[in-house]
């Protein structure tokens, strides 16, 4: 494998006392100990943490291996691009077309699985902070810049990949199927080579490992069956309630997201499952007063009107484009809106006692005003982003990086940890140095058929040893600080590592690509749950009913429908 070096480590270098300066200031990575994750998180989430880390070390070789086998410029180039398929961005603006197209079962169908599944991976990922299989040895091939610096375990893109499979499969299999058996085939077919483009492009491009993808993908199809199993009926009962049924599901929605477990770094995993849930409620509360309306029957039910070929190309292309354009408006308005407004607030409802902080957060009485142009790790992007993005899709990269060494806070630790890990092996194994001489030069007196088989042996395990060899390179500066432990009032030692090698990827380059996080304000939660419940409702509720109130873009044979008035009981 080709060393591809991205980012500078300029102006980056050692001071006295073993800490790292970059342009005159001592960079402050927030590095502070190996006991990092065991001060940060609840026991029983750090002691399941560590039985789950040696599993993330040991395949991490067996990875690198893989990808220097396989690797080129084309596949490369492939599982970059696919991997967009996998996406929140992707469904988030392909998701609403199933909706305006007479396809709302399935569409359903669809936010649902994938709500669940970017909420519960994302859930794991915070309450386990697993990092995700070192760089280097891997090279991590990608095209966006903020998956990077989210944990590994599990993997949210094999979660979305086999729950649209297996539940687009259980689709095809069941008798509302209408379609033709080789028809069928086709379909089934290409939903097997969407799943494994998605689940084995994480492996190749080294964004997971084999435990990220397996358990992610049982979550996905545990999702799907129970959504196709159970959620129909689920929606009978929530359409035929009263008002307080949705009203229950959406207060149920928000205290889930209220319990998201507290990350041990900075991950933007939380602002994903807030945006799904947000885009859940909408839609749930959107569907349910479209089912009272008396445009409901033209698109739901048995005996639906709509038919999507009686409308014409031309106008189901200005339907999509008109309804996609209304989303992006909402977000563009709404979003500066809440940040400009809600502050005020926040400052109220916190100078009373009343606010729920969360780590990473600024709370309102910290802050006077939220800078307009956030950039945020956004589901949907701004509009003014994506003539940025087709330029980096059309460029000489294909819109890809490929990179080596730590991305994210979660990637720091895990090198310094593993890197003194190694160091310890080393200084106990130096205890039987003496020994190991004595063994060598057995062997090499030894007979030949005994020397060959040790050099067999070495040469077997050659390829793993060098990737192993390559995890958490580079020399540690330690320095002791003191500081009180939580038990007790008097001052204990805690180490602080620093890593000294200029060469390599020692410490300055870690914290020279590390990407660190901008400030997040208190708002921003509520900011997101507001804007993605708005487009949630906007896509089933008052988007289809703009259609039909404007004849043209409506069902066409009847534009303004009245719904038949039932036969009274004699």
């Amino acid at each position: 494998m080709g060393s591809h070096r991205h980012g500078s480590s300029s102006g980056a270098e050692l001071s006295d006392n073993g800490k790292p300066v970059q342009n005159g200031k001592v960079v402050d990575a927030g590095l502070k100990s190996l006991d990092h994750y065991q001060r940060t998180l609840p026991e029983w989430r750090y002691k399941l943490r560590q039985r789950l880390l040696p599993l993330i070390r040991w395949e991490t070789p067996y990875l690198a291996m893989l990808q220097e086998k396989m690797r080129s410029p084309a596949l490369d180039r492939y599982f970059a691009i696919t991997a967009n398929l996998g996406t929140h961005t992707f469904f988030m603006i392909g998701l609403p077309v199933l909706f305006w197209c007479s396809f709302s079962g399935f569409g359903k169908g669809l936010v649902h699985i994938l709500a669940a599944g970017v909420f519960w991976t994302g859930f794991v990922k915070d309450m386990l902070s697993l990092p995700r299989p070192l760089s280097p040895p891997l090279h991590r091939i990608t095209m966006s810049g903020s998956a990077a610096l989210e944990y590994g375990f599990p993997s949210t893109h094999s979660a979305n990949a086999v729950s649209v499979t297996v539940y687009s499969i259980l689709v095809l299999h069941s008798d509302s199927n209408t379609s033709s058996p080789s028809t069928t085939f086709a379909l089934e077919l290409l939903a097997y080579f969407y799943a494994f483009s998605i689940v084995f492009g994480r492996l190749y491009c080294g964004m997971h490992g084999f435990l990220d993808v397996i358990i992610g993908s049982i979550m996905g199809a545990a999702i799907s069956y129970i959504e196709f199993y159970y959620g129909p009926s689920f929606q009978i009962w929530l359409y035929a309630s009263d008002y307080l049924a949705p009203i229950l599901f959406a207060v149920t929605i928000l205290i889930l997201v209220r319990i998201h477990p507290e990350p041990a770094d900075d991950c933007p995993c939380f602002d994903d499952s807030v945006s799904f849930a947000g885009v859940i409620v909408g839609l749930e509360l959107g569907t349910w007063h479209f089912a009272r309306s008396r445009w409901d029957h033209i698109y739901n039910g048995p005996n639906a009107l709509f038919n999507l070929s009686a409308l014409g190309r031309p106008v189901i292309i200005i339907r999509l484009i008109l309804g996609v354009l209304i989303i992006f408006a909402w977000r563009e308005v709404m979003k500066p809106t809440l940040l400009k407004v809600l502050p005020h607030l926040f400052r109220v409802i916190e100078n009373h006692g009343l606010s729920l902080p969360r780590r990473f957060f600024m709370p309102a009485t910290e802050y006077k005003d939220v800078p307009l142009n956030l950039r945020d790790d956004e589901v949907l992007p701004k509009v003014s982003d994506i003539p940025r993005m087709m330029r980096s899709i059309r460029g000489p990269g294909r819109g890809r990086a490929v990179s080596i060494g730590p991305q994210s806070a979660a990637d720091a630790y895990e090198t310094l940890a593993y890197r003194e890990r190694k160091r310890r092996e080393s200084l106990s194994s130096e205890k039987g140095s003496g020994l190991r001489e004595v063994h060598t030069a057995a062997v090499e007196g030894g007979a030949d058929g005994e020397g060959s088989s040790v050099v067999v042996d070495q040469a077997q395990s050659s390829g793993y040893e060098k990737y192993e060899r390559q995890m958490g390179q580079g020399h540690v500066v330690v320095e002791s600080t003191r500081s009180f432990s939580p038990n007790s009032s008097a001052a204990v030692e805690e180490p602080e590592l620093y890593l000294g090698q200029r060469d390599e990827l020692g410490e300055k380059e870690i914290f020279s690509k590390l990407t660190r996080p901008r400030v997040r304000y208190d708002v921003e939660v509520v900011t997101k749950l507001v804007v993605y419940a708005g487009i949630g409702w906007l896509a089933v509720d008052t988007i289809p009913i703009l259609f039909e109130l404007t004849g043209l873009l409506g069902a066409g044979h009847l534009p303004f429908p009245t719904p038949v008035p039932p036969v009274p009981s004699s």
